[in-house]
């Protein structure tokens, strides 16, 4: 090996060290941002790689922060009370009914967001909720990581529930219509399973009976912050909000749906995520009399630096030889079937997401397919896998996404501990078989609709 293969393999190696890490807080996009530079010191990435590296994240990034923005959106509207203590209505005193509230809520969140925004709006609500029911840290802790678990894993139906997996759709030219189409049942199906499961292997630590809630969270939360709708009182009736909350609901899944429609005209789906982001914004504007100027500080700019950066490294990484090296052993397995090649190449992905994370991983993943020269329909079916295994396959260790380092770090701001032993004795069971079966039906539901 040259000088540069190891310097870009240990720049590599201390980034995700530190990103894991995370010394006093410190955000992910400064470990990534000094590591790009140090690769582009290096000369391993090119003005020619660094330009295509543009192209393939930027309407990614963007369209992911248009989404987050929408999320933030709905926090200033009082939503995370609002559904905490539509939360608490629905369970009825039950543990167990609350369990699938959770995960109903931490699903449609994915799909509405996307894996981050939905941690950053869900984990919130539920300690709100938990806290609220004063149940104790055991109690709290397998509804809090059942419902991290599926929200991560549910950016896996549709692509444009995960950055990675957005970048990952440009490099295999593959359209948000014929992602959903090849994936939405089978990744949905695998979900269910997960949820079942999960509920299984927890339930023993889940009250059978909740406590009378301490206080009526939204009615607090509305009393106290004076949060006026458009000719609206501290005291407005409660259906009052809740029509007001669906329909700004029903706005954000229009946008969603809009974006499937862009994608399917071959219109940018930046251009309608931004859209809808800025119609919120003036919405917000108009019902509570606030300058937008607030939600723009609390957006995360930081997320374009951490996707170029990330994308510079696995460029570096790529050049020096690492996805030719993959070619090498991977091809005379997908040469073999597609059967195999879906489970070796979704576990391939699944193991580099739990040691280096699933951002490079699936970065590193999708290009070296690209490099085999398959086929349309087995290009496709691979990179659908290599999404499960770093959807799903990369939740067996809480290092194995963005997301839930997202997860850790805001249990750790409320003093929420979550030992690694509590994570293991969930994730060790649930996540292999949930990755195997998902797999499996990704598989024949292709072989089904392309038959």
């Amino acid at each position: 090996m040259n000088i540069e293969i190891w310097i870009t393999m240990f720049v590599f190696i201390m980034t995700m060290t530190i990103i894991f890490w995370r010394p006093g807080g410190l955000n992910e996009a400064w470990p990534t941002s000094i590591g790009a530079a140090i690769i582009l010191l290096t000369g391993a990435v090119s003005q020619a790689d660094i330009a295509d590296i543009i192209s393939k994240i930027g309407g990614a990034s963007i369209t992911i922060l248009a989404t987050i923005v929408m999320a933030v959106i709905l926090e200033s509207f009082g939503f995370f009370h609002w559904s905490a203590a539509r939360l608490a209505y629905l369970a009825k005193n039950s543990g167990y009914r609350l369990y699938w509230y959770i995960q109903l809520l931490c699903f449609l969140m994915t799909l509405l967001f996307n894996n981050d925004g939905s941690i950053l709006i869900t984990t919130p609500i539920l300690i709100l909720l938990l806290k609220n029911l004063r149940l104790k840290t055991s109690q709290q802790i397998p509804y809090l990581l059942s419902g991290a678990l599926i929200a991560t894993a549910s950016s896996a139906p549709i692509g444009v529930s995960n950055i990675v997996n957005l970048i990952a759709l440009n490099i295999v030219d593959m359209s948000l219509y014929m992602h959903t189409a090849m994936m939405f049942v089978p990744a949905t199906s695998g979900l269910l399973f997960m949820s079942c499961l999960m509920f299984i292997v927890v339930k023993k630590k889940l009250p059978k009976t909740l406590p009378a809630p301490l206080y009526d969270i939204e009615d607090k939360f509305f009393q106290k912050n004076f949060h006026p709708l458009k000719g609206a009182t501290p005291a407005e009736s409660k259906s009052n909000r809740t029509r007001f909350m669906l329909k700004v609901l029903l706005f954000v899944f229009v946008i969603r749906c809009l974006l499937f429609v862009a994608s399917y005209l071959s219109i940018p789906i930046e251009l309608v995520a931004v859209f809808g982001s800025l119609i919120l914004l003036a919405w917000r504007w108009y019902h509570l009399r606030t300058n937008p100027i607030d939600i723009l500080k609390k957006t995360p700019w930081h997320i374009l630096i951490f996707a170029f950066s990330m994308y510079v490294i696995i460029y570096g990484l790529h050049n020096a030889g690492l996805t030719a090296m993959l070619v090498e052993v991977c091809q005379p397995i997908v040469d073999k079937g597609l059967l195999s090649a879906t489970f070796i190449m979704g576990g391939l992905v699944s193991l580099l997401s739990n040691f280096f994370n699933n951002h490079p991983a699936l970065m590193v993943g999708t290009i070296t397919l690209t490099e085999m020269h398959l086929d349309p329909v087995t290009l496709k079916t691979i990179y659908l896998a290599n999404i499960i295994g770093s959807d799903m396959g990369s939740l067996l260790l809480p290092i194995g996404t963005l997301a839930s380092l997202i997860w850790m770090h805001i249990l750790r701001k409320h003093k929420i501990k979550v030992q690694w032993k509590d994570y293991l004795n969930v994730s060790l069971i649930v996540i292999p078989l949930t990755t195997i079966v998902t797999l499996f039906l990704l598989y024949y539901w292709i072989q089904w609709i392309f038959s």
